[in-house]
């Protein structure tokens, strides 16, 4: 059965890198084009789903289980910054699903709580994106693409660092009501 794409909202704070997240997916480089580095509209990309299956590889393959086919995904980039709420708003009513990103080395700011207001409002499911690992002091680059693999690869002490920064957000998500936990530690997706 071929549904349509789903729409998916990506919404956080200022300078979280919403955008620049979006850039690296699909091989742009829209963020470094905008008035100071900072979205200021609501933008809209197509990722078919060929580009999805080859960023996330193996990943795809032991989700897909052949039942419905989608054309792919509708991202909407909605803008962080305090002034445009109303943009954020609409990009989040009209999600099937959002994206929240969090910058892992400030946690949940002004911004972010206002996006996760408006999706609780509209009642749209969502996961939280933490980004900015790799600014995480003495964090060494990687060549693999999965973070799961790359924490392996670094220095107990910065293993330790991000442990307590994603443990500040999963906190912060649990006084909002919200039990969650680091997707690579889940071990039964139906149940966490």
């Amino acid at each position: 059965m071929r549904i349509r794409q789903p729409i998916v909202a990506v919404l956080g704070h200022v300078d979280s890198g919403k955008t620049s997240i979006l850039d690296n997916i699909r091989g742009t480089g829209v963020q470094g084009r905008e008035a100071g580095g900072i979205t200021q509209h609501i933008g809209a990309s197509f990722l078919p789903t060929d580009t999805i299956k080859k960023i996330t590889g193996p990943l795809y393959e032991k989700l897909d289980k052949g039942e419905a086919t989608i054309p792919g995904l509708l991202v909407i980039d909605t803008p962080g910054h305090e002034i445009f709420t109303n943009l954020r708003a609409r990009g989040g009513s009209a999600a099937d699903i959002a994206i929240l990103v969090v910058d892992v080395n400030r946690g949940f700011q002004l911004q972010t709580n206002e996006s996760l207001k408006i999706l609780e409002s509209r009642k749209v499911p969502f996961v939280v994106a933490l980004n900015k690992t790799d600014m995480v002091s003495g964090w060494k680059n990687t060549d693999t693409p999965y973070i799961s693999q790359a924490i392996k690869q670094q220095d107990q002490f910065v293993q330790t660092t991000l442990d307590e920064k994603i443990y500040d957000v999963v906190t912060a998500l649990s006084v909002l009501g919200y039990q969650s936990e680091a997707f690579f530690r889940v071990k039964d997706f139906a149940k966490e």
